[in-house]
């Protein structure tokens, strides 16, 4: 079994219990970590606490040298990371290698360039209006971008002079503890990044709640993220929450459909739409209803699904039986609200793993459980509508709002759209995501900003120096 990372050195948990990690494509088990306990949780917090003073010193650039090393490090062992991501996650290898590993590794390096160039000083008249890094942060994470999710929130807060405690989803933890080996490798001071893992309710729980956390930075379900921030409340601590999405992807009439639907399919099923942003309702004119339904079924009879090492496999298992057996409850429950199933459903497609077949709904109407709650699997319900205003209605018309996408036949039109959705980011007519711009939600889908100088930003406590 695996241990701990805590204050520069590996340890055993105090619980000494296990947790099974298991491969999702065999169900098989293929590594144990610990079930870290309370206690577990106070001495990586003084491990943090302690070494804060030093490495809040430390000059700017000093710390983004040892970010750059470690990226460097991360980018040389990218195959053997994403081979670790495919197996306990489940992503299809050639996503595991580019998304999930070289994306971090690259978002990595970026905040080692912003950790000496971001300006940490303004004058305001006769103030000078300092920035310093907020103090010790827990990062909370999920399974479902098991590297990416954290470098996103520990690479900003040690660029920003904070340090971490790290607990990384207990369903898919092993790129953790490889970026844990990696940080150790390069020289990063004891305590500075600690890594507990366990279960939420007893790990997660313990940490937002811990009087000598500063922030706590949560990415997960809404529901987990409405606890996170009720125990940190009792501190009077920062929460950045990053939660759930029900993204719209609005294709206006002029829109080159094709395009606008191939893109859209993509996006719904990319991780085996396990991806908080995805695209999971396309809103269509009803004058060209039936054509994106025919193309939508068209496409999605072109995602395989099948073991993440096979080159041909476009959607891998989903994480655990649990989410495979909530994907199926929704796709029951969009038949029974009268929803029309045009491709996949309910069918197991292979005899081992937790898989289930990319899913078309059509027919599907505002209000619907399968158009309003996130379903987190890969299916995509197409709804049509009338008048653009109509269409930003049922855009605008769930409780979350962390992505969505437009398209147009101009830039202009689709931008005009685009400003009137209630989300974080929008695509626009295929605009490719950007690590480096601000990523975060409206509503039920956060509070706060993740990556380039937005998520920087989280980390800082602002002073004011009257001179």
């Amino acid at each position: 079994m695996r241990q701990l990372y805590i204050g520069g050195s590996w340890a055993a948990s105090a619980s000494g219990e296990a947790i099974d990690v298991v491969n999702p494509a065999t169900e098989e088990i293929i590594d144990r970590v610990p079930a870290g306990a309370p206690a577990d949780v106070q001495a990586a917090v003084a491990a943090a606490r302690r070494a804060f003073p030093g490495w809040s010193a430390m000059p700017p650039a000093e710390r983004g040298k040892l970010l750059a090393a470690a990226a460097e490090l991360l980018k040389q062992r990218a195959d053997e990371v994403a081979r670790t991501i495919a197996t306990d996650m489940g992503s299809p290898l050639g996503f595991a290698l580019k998304v999930q590993t070289l994306m971090p590794a690259g978002v990595l390096a970026s905040y080692a360039q912003l950790a000496d160039s971001h300006p940490l000083e303004t004058r305001v008249g006769n103030s000078l209006v300092v920035k310093e890094p907020v103090g010790v942060v827990a990062a909370i994470t999920p399974w479902n971008y098991p590297l990416h999710q954290i470098v996103a929130k520990v690479a900003p807060a040690l660029a920003a002079g904070c340090t971490v405690v790290l607990k990384p989803s207990e369903v898919a933890p092993l790129a953790a503890y490889a970026l844990a080996e990696i940080f150790h490798e390069v020289g990063l001071p004891a305590g500075v990044f600690n890594l507990v893992s366990g279960r939420g309710p007893v790990v997660g729980e313990a940490m937002a709640g811990h009087p000598d956390v500063d922030l706590v930075s949560f990415t997960g379900s809404t529901v987990a993220g409405r606890r996170v921030a009720a125990l940190a409340s009792d501190g009077v601590k920062r929460v950045a929450l990053e939660l759930g999405g029900k993204s719209a992807n609005v294709i206006l009439p002029d829109a080159d459909l094709g395009a606008a639907v191939k893109v859209g399919v993509a996006n719904c099923f990319i991780n085996a739409g396990q991806t908080c942003s995805a695209l999971t309702r396309m809103i269509v004119h009803r004058d060209r209803y039936d054509e994106a339904v025919r193309l939508a079924v068209e496409a999605t009879a072109k995602y395989t699904v099948g073991d993440p090492f096979d080159e041909t496999t476009r959607v891998g298992p989903l994480v655990s039986a649990a989410q495979r057996d909530r994907v199926v409850r929704y796709i029951n429950r969009g038949q029974e609200e009268g929803a029309r199933l045009v491709a996949g459903g309910t069918d197991r497609p292979l005899p081992r793993g937790y898989y289930v077949e990319p899913t078309v709904f059509a027919g599907v109407e505002p209000g619907m459980v399968i158009e309003q709650e996130e379903i987190f699997g890969p299916v995509l319900s197409i709804i049509p509508y009338t008048t653009e205003d109509q269409a930003v209605e049922i855009a605008n018309g769930t409780p979350y709002g962390l992505a969505g996408a437009v398209w147009a036949a101009t830039e202009e039109r689709a931008v005009a759209v685009a400003r009137r959705l209630r989300t974080g980011q929008v695509a626009v007519n295929g605009g490719n995501f950007n690590p480096m711009a601000p990523f975060g939600g409206y509503k039920r889908s956060g509070v706060g900003r993740e990556l380039g100088e937005y998520g920087l930003e989280e980390f800082f406590e602002i002073k004011a120096l009257q001179l």
